[in-house]
C-alpha cells in the first residue's frame, strides 16, 4: 500500500474510481447466497451510511457505536462513520446465552460513559434502545432508516468533502477488551496509527497482490477488525467472510472457502488448532485443498506447540504444510501485530527447563523432549517501526533470556484509552505501553510465557476473573467476598478451562442443595457472560487464602485447588 495515503478513507475512495469491478469482499452469510461486493459498491454502501449519519448531524469526532449482528451492515456502517471523521466503535451483538437486559444495560452504560452520540442497530432493537437511551444525549439510528445507495451528487460532494477534511491524527475507531461484562477499556486509535501498523505488517508478512485472506473472526477484536478486516480494505486484496457463530459449529467451513477461493492468508486463536482437528470428520474434509495457504497465524492466545502438531498432523494430507505455520504477537494497543515470525518458515522453538522457567524467571536450554523441559514457541521478531523490550518491576531492561513484562513502543500505537486518562497515565511511561504480559527475549525474537494480569483467555475472549467472582458473590449460600475464579490450561482444547471456587455460608449442606448452588452459578455466568465454568468447586469456610492486604491470592488458591485435584484423583 503507497506510504502517501493519510485516511483509511483515501484507498478506499482511489480504489473505487480507479478500479470499481474490483472485487473487494466475498460475505458468505449464516443463511443466504454468497454475496461478491466489487470496490464500487463497497464504497456505495459505506456513503450511503454517511448520508444517513451526515443528515441526522454527526458531525467529525463524535462516537457512533455499531450494535449490529455480524453482516454486511455492519461494514458499510463502519466504514460509514469513518467517512464521516466520526469515531466507529462495534459493540459485540447480543447472543442466545446472554440475558437481553443485561445486554442492554451494558450497552447503555457504554454509551453513557463514552458520550456516544449514535447507536445504529437493526430494527428490532430501536425501540428498546430509544427508551433505554432516554436523556442520553444519544440518538438511535435504524438501518432500515438508511437509504440504499444513490445517485444524490451535492450528498456524495459533501461527503466526501468531510472524508478529505479528516486529519490523520483524529480517532479513526476504538477497539474494546472483549471482557465479560461489556467493554472494559475503550483503546482509541489514529488514522495514521492504524495506516502505519497496516504498511508495516503488510512487509512484516511480505502481503501481496495475490493473496486472498479468508476469515471467521468476530469484528470486535482486533484480530478480526484488523487481520480479518481492516488491512485487506486498505490493501485493496480479496477478503472472504463468514460468520464466527457458524464456525464454531462447523470449523470445517474455513477449510472448504480455503480451497474454494485459494486463500493464501488465515488467523487463528490457539484453540481454534484444537477445535479444528477435534471438531472435524473425515467425511467434512472431501475435497479440501490447503495448498494454496503460505501462513495460518496464531495469534490472541499463548501459541502452543502440541496445538500446532496437532493441527498438521491432522491437515498435512490435505496440503497443510509446515512452513505454513506462523505465529504473532499483537494487542489492541498497538493496533494489532508487535511481532510475526518469519514467512515461509516454521516458528523457532526454544526448549527450555521448566522449573528455572516458573520459579527462577529464567529461559536456561534444555535438551528437547527431556525430562523437566518445555517447548517454548517463538512470536517472532518486531515488525517494522515496532520495539520490544522486557523489563523488570522497575521497568528497568533485563538481558536475553531473563522473563519479564514485556513492553513495546512504536508508530501504531494508541492515542490512549478513550475518556480514561487515568489508564492511559498508568501503562504509558516515557513512550513504552506495558503489556502486563510477560516474556523473554532471545535472539531478537519474542517468547510470551504468560501474564502479569490476573486476565484469563479463554477460545481468543478476554475473561476478568472479577466479573466471574462478583456474579457468584450474590448467589444465595456463598459467602459474599469467598469466591475466586481463574485459569487452567486444558490441553485438550488448546486453550485455558475457567475454575470457579466458592466457600459455602453453611458446612452442613446435603449434595442435592450443593449441586443447586452449583447449578446456580453455572446458570448466572453464562447468562451474565456467556462464559462456561468448567468446574465450581465449592468448599468450606476459611478454605480460601487472602494476601496480607486482605485481597484474594489467585494463584496460591489455583495451586491448593490444583493440588486437591491431585489428592482426589489418586483416591
Amino acid at each position: 500500500m503507497p506510504r502517501d495515503y493519510q485516511t483509511l478513507v483515501q484507498p478506499v475512495i482511489e480504489r473505487a474510481r480507479q478500479d470499481p469491478d474490483c472485487l473487494t469482499l466475498v460475505f458468505i452469510p449464516e443463511n443466504g447466497p454468497t454475496e461478491n461486493v466489487t470496490a464500487a459498491q463497497f464504497h456505495a454502501e459505506a456513503v450511503s451510511y454517511a448520508a444517513a449519519l451526515q443528515a441526522a448531524g454527526i458531525q467529525p469526532n463524535d462516537l457512533v457505536i455499531l450494535v449490529l449482528r455480524h453482516s454486511r451492515t455492519l461494514l458499510s456502517a463502519f466504514w460509514g462513520a469513518l467517512y464521516m471523521g466520526a469515531i466507529a466503535s462495534i459493540f459485540p451483538f447480543l447472543t442466545e446465552k446472554l440475558d437481553p437486559v443485561l445486554y442492554m444495560e451494558r450497552v447503555r452504560e457504554l454509551v453513557i460513559h463514552s458520550q456516544a452520540r449514535m447507536v445504529i442497530t437493526f430494527p428490532e432493537f430501536k425501540t428498546d434502545l430509544v427508551r433505554l437511551l432516554e436523556g442520553s444525549g444519544c440518538r438511535v439510528l435504524s438501518t432500515d432508516e438508511v437509504n440504499p445507495p444513490g445517485e444524490d451528487e451535492a450528498s456524495l460532494s459533501r461527503i466526501l468533502e468531510a472524508a478529505h477534511r479528516i486529519d490523520p491524527d483524529q480517532i479513526a475507531f476504538l477497539q474494546h477488551s472483549s471482557g465479560t461484562t461489556g467493554l472494559q477499556k475503550g483503546v482509541a486509535l489514529s488514522h495514521r496509527a492504524v495506516l502505519n501498523q497496516v504498511r508495516s505488517y503488510s512487509q512484516a508478512i511480505d502481503l501481496e497482490p495475490s493473496d486472498v485472506v479468508v476469515s471467521w473472526l468476530p469484528l470486535y477484536h482486533d484480530m478480526g477488525l484488523i487481520a480479518g478486516f481492516v488491512m485487506p480494505i486498505l490493501a485493496g486484496i480479496p477478503l472472504v467472510l463468514m460468520s464466527p457463530f457458524q464456525w464454531v459449529r462447523d470449523p470445517k467451513i474455513l477449510l472448504h472457502n480455503i480451497t474454494r477461493y485459494h486463500g493464501t492468508l488465515t488467523w487463528l486463536p490457539n484453540f481454534a488448532y484444537n477445535h479444528s482437528v477435534r471438531g472435524i470428520t473425515n467425511r467434512g474434509l472431501q475435497g479440501v485443498d490447503l495448498t494454496s495457504l503460505r501462513m495460518v497465524i496464531n495469534c490472541s492466545e499463548p501459541c502452543r506447540y502440541d496445538s500446532h502438531r496437532l493441527f498438521l498432523e491432522r491437515f498435512s494430507p490435505y496440503g497443510m504444510s509446515e512452513n505454513a505455520l506462523a505465529t504473532c504477537y499483537a494487542m489492541a494497543e498497538n493496533t494489532f501485530a508487535v511481532t510475526q515470525s518469519i514467512p515461509g518458515q516454521s516458528p523457532r522453538l526454544d526448549w527450555v527447563q521448566t522449573r528455572a522457567l516458573q520459579e527462577d524467571r529464567r529461559a536456561v536450554p534444555a535438551t528437547p523432549h527431556s525430562d523437566g523441559a518445555t517447548p517454548m514457541v517463538s512470536c517472532g521478531p518486531c515488525i517494522p517501526e515496532v520495539e520490544v523490550k522486557v523489563v523488570d518491576e522497575h521497568s528497568q531492561p533485563l538481558p536475553d533470556r531473563q522473563v519479564g513484562e514485556i513492553a513495546l513502543r512504536g508508530s501504531c500505537m494508541l492515542s490512549g484509552y478513550y475518556r480514561r486518562p487515568d489508564l492511559t497515565a498508568k501503562t504509558i511511561q516515557n513512550g513504552w505501553y506495558l503489556t502486563g504480559d510477560m516474556g523473554y527475549l532471545a535472539d531478537g525474537e519474542l517468547y510470551v510465557s504468560g501474564r502479569k494480569k490476573d486476565l484469563i483467555i479463554v477460545g481468543g475472549k478476554n475473561v476478568y476473573p472479577q466479573d466471574l467472582e462478583a456474579i457468584a458473590n450474590r448467589i444465595s449460600g456463598v459467602v459474599p467476598g469467598r469466591a475466586v475464579a481463574f485459569g487452567v490450561f486444558d490441553t485438550h482444547l488448546g486453550s485455558e478451562d475457567i475454575v470457579m471456587v466458592c466457600e459455602l455460608e453453611n458446612n452442613g449442606l446435603s449434595e442435592d442443595q450443593k449441586r443447586e448452588i452449583e447449578g446456580e452459578i453455572r446458570r448466572q455466568v453464562i447468562r451474565q457472560t456467556e462464559v462456561t465454568l468448567a468446574d465450581v468447586y465449592l468448599v468450606g469456610r476459611k478454605w480460601l487464602i487472602k494476601t496480607s492486604s486482605g485481597k484474594i491470592a489467585r494463584g496460591t488458591n489455583r495451586e491448593k485447588y490444583l493440588k486437591e485435584k491431585r489428592v482426589e484423583s489418586r483416591e
